[in-house]
């Protein structure tokens, strides 16, 4: 129990410092008009979360994890100190979002409805990579690189017993039941097949991927990309 408020106390300092960067952002009187953000699923212990940390790092941008974005979903409070980061200009932008999403999702589930607001200010704040909780079927997808990390199970499995030194066995039990939970939470909150490939800009197995390759395509993928300008009201 003590372990899990550590947690949470660490998680929530990391979260206050991010709402400090984004308050001191809005005062700055240029702003960068086309902020994407990248979104990843990725099937568990195929190397995604590592990944992420590198493409962040490489491209300077501002990493959510699964745990951080959760938290802030979880808390009223948080998340509206999330939303009031926003200026007036990324306001209308958050706004136009949740309309748009109006049409698609049933606002019944509270925890749906924070999910929904703090991926989207996330991303209108932009320059943002957002791992896991389906915020590639919440963003838009002109302004987010949308991304699917797998692997074999067998790779996985490896890949397992490698880092936390667990029986094969007790490995493959943890991966099958993480990967139903996170398929699960897609197909409940979305509605959609979180392996679909169709649903994703670029599928990366990571069987034959080393983290410095998987990078690098999608940073090519990032760079190259002509993004859609939201800033830029029609």
């Amino acid at each position: 129990m003590e372990f899990m408020s550590q947690k949470k106390h660490s998680l929530d300092k990391i979260i206050e410092e991010q709402i400090k960067r984004w308050q001191i952002d809005q005062k700055k009187k240029y702003k960068k008009p086309i902020r994407p953000v990248i979104t990843m699923s990725r099937l568990p212990g195929a190397g995604g979360d590592s990944i992420a940390r590198r493409v962040a790092e490489d491209l300077q941008i501002d990493l959510f994890d699964t745990e951080i974005v959760s938290r802030i979903a979880e808390s009223s409070k948080v998340s509206k100190k999330v939303v009031e980061s926003l200026d007036e200009q990324d306001r209308s932008i958050f706004n136009d979002w949740l309309k748009f999403l109006d049409k698609d999702h049933l606002w019944s589930d509270e925890y749906l409805q924070h999910l929904t607001k703090v991926v989207s200010a996330i991303g209108t704040h932009g320059h943002a990579f957002i791992v896991g909780r389906g915020a590639g079927f919440i963003l838009p997808e002109e302004v987010c690189l949308r991304l699917l990390v797998i692997a074999p199970l067998q790779t996985r499995i490896d890949n397992v017993v490698k880092a936390f030194g667990v029986a094969e066995e007790e490995a493959r039990k943890r991966l099958l039941q993480s990967e139903s939970a996170r398929k699960a939470f897609i197909q409940k909150y979305f509605n959609k097949d979180m392996l679909d490939p169709l649903n994703y800009d670029l599928v990366l197995n990571t069987k034959n991927l080393n983290i410095d390759a998987a990078a690098n395509i999608i940073k090519e993928a990032f760079n190259s990309r002509e993004w859609y300008n939201y800033n830029v009201r029609k």
